[in-house]
């Protein structure tokens, strides 16, 4: 089932950025609403798999939930283009729901993981995270970018995309990288990482919405949700 369910969303993406670096559609859009629905099916197959195996960690069902969060970030971003002229509330809905994804992902994590006899590891890497946000939004005039009045909304943003890394990374190296979970955790926040780095690009700068770029961004954000997602299969 697993292998089917990769290959379908290999399938799906590969019809995506192709229909996509075409023209900005709804028939994109429905694509892309099946990808992320395939990524949601992996993590809903991986934690019934988990669950049947009698281990219940609480990160299921907020992964579950972050994935969800995906879906409808993935929808809002698609939207903009579709309807231009409601570009600022589908982009700032777009922003919550990935920032929610991220807060759930966190929040799983370190319920699952808490290192209880050094919580430097957990309490490190989302003080990191926020200086990385704010590092993130200096950076912007040298990256030739303009975030106008989203600068704050791209801050908060930032410091949870970075924290979830950061979070992932430090909880895998407390556990000696003997979690296959957190490593996946890992993996996946940092292709996420990348896929928002090059999608800043194409939303706040100038240029930068060529289809490479375009194909790089997708070819790290969904390896990044799968990625997320198989990791309930690893509990």
């Amino acid at each position: 089932m697993y292998p089917l369910l990769l290959l379908a969303g290999a399938v799906a993406l590969a019809f995506y950025i192709r229909e996509k670096i075409r023209a900005y559609s709804v028939t994109a859009l429905l694509l892309k609403a099946l990808v992320s629905a395939l990524f949601i099916a992996v993590g809903v197959y991986g934690a019934w798999r988990s669950a049947l195996a009698g281990k219940p960690l609480p990160l299921s069902p907020f992964v579950l939930l972050g994935l969800l969060c995906g879906l409808l970030g993935d929808v809002w971003l698609d939207l903009k283009y579709v309807f231009p002229e409601k570009d600022r509330p589908f982009t700032l809905a777009g922003f919550f729901s990935f920032g929610l994804g991220h807060v759930l992902f966190i929040t799983g994590m370190l319920l699952s993981w808490w290192p209880a006899e050094r919580p430097l590891f957990a309490i490190l890497p989302l003080i990191l995270g926020a200086a990385l946000g704010f590092g993130n939004a200096l950076m912007e005039k040298p990256m030739k970018l303009d975030y106008g009045d989203l600068k704050p909304v791209v801050i908060a943003y930032g410091a949870l995309l970075f924290s979830t890394v950061l979070t992932a990374g430090s909880l895998a190296l407390c556990k000696g990288w003997q979690v296959t979970a957190l490593n996946l955790l890992f993996v996946g926040g940092v292709l996420f990482a990348v896929s928002d780095l090059i999608l800043s690009g194409t939303y706040f700068g100038v240029g930068k919405e060529r289809p490479v770029d375009l194909a790089l961004n997708y070819l790290s954000y969904y390896p990044a949700q799968f990625l997320i997602a198989s990791a309930l299969l690893f509990l």
